[in-house]
């Protein structure tokens, strides 16, 4: 009923020569970018559904993948099954071990575990770097936010949720509670995030920085 009264009220626009409604507008690929930040702390009033962890992994159906492969399968987890158990599993903040991350009351409570049909290698991290970034992307286009997770424990986490095959990251999406800046640096200097009075620095190194000359 939704699809039909929309088509017959563009109709009605153009018929009387009214303008059509302008195109929602999308943020630009810059914006994604300096918005997909790793968050370790998340608002457990936002609840991330199956439907939307879907949504995410859709864009696996669209991306680039080496030699054509798609090897990748994406394990889905949400609050109702079986987000404790990861949590239990994983290690956030290894830079930050004396805050103990996340704080209590933050965690995340959605995870896409990625497996591979095939043994790790180098082809098949390329398609893990790219679906990864291409998810938390996607994520933060949803009004989202995320992080990737490589310190867990594999073993456990393959006889929790029955997973034939190995499980090679792990992608935490939620509401990000926290607020995360950039911060440029010289190609000398430390690249350790950090925190001061709540706020999450990280140190990129600048542009002139990384281009050869």
């Amino acid at each position: 009923m939704a699809d039909n009264y929309l088509e017959s009220k563009m109709e009605e626009l153009r018929q009387t020569g009214q303008k059509e409604p302008a195109a929602k507008h999308t943020r630009s690929l810059e914006t994604l970018l300096t918005l997909n930040r790793s968050y370790r702390g998340y608002d457990k009033k936002v609840v991330v559904g199956r439907s939307t962890l879907e949504k995410i992994v859709t864009v696996n159906t669209k991306i680039p993948s080496a030699k054509n492969q798609q090897v990748l399968r994406f394990k889905l987890i949400t609050r109702d099954s079986g987000a404790d158990k990861v949590l239990q599993n994983i290690k956030l903040g290894g830079m930050l071990p004396e805050l103990h991350l996340p704080c209590p009351g933050t965690e995340p409570e959605a995870f896409i575990i990625i497996c591979s049909t095939v043994p790790e290698s180098k082809l098949v991290d390329i398609d893990l770097g790219i679906a990864a970034q291409s998810m938390l992307l996607r994520a933060v286009d949803l009004g989202l936010n995320g992080l990737m997770i490589g310190a867990f424990n594999k073993a456990v986490l393959k006889q929790e949720f029955a997973l034939e095959m190995e499980p090679l990251l792990i992608l935490a999406i939620g509401k990000g509670a926290e607020e995360i800046r950039l911060t440029p640096i010289p190609e000398n200097e430390g690249r350790a995030y950090y925190r001061e009075k709540g706020i999450h620095y990280v140190p990129k190194v600048r542009i002139e920085d990384l281009i050869l000359p």
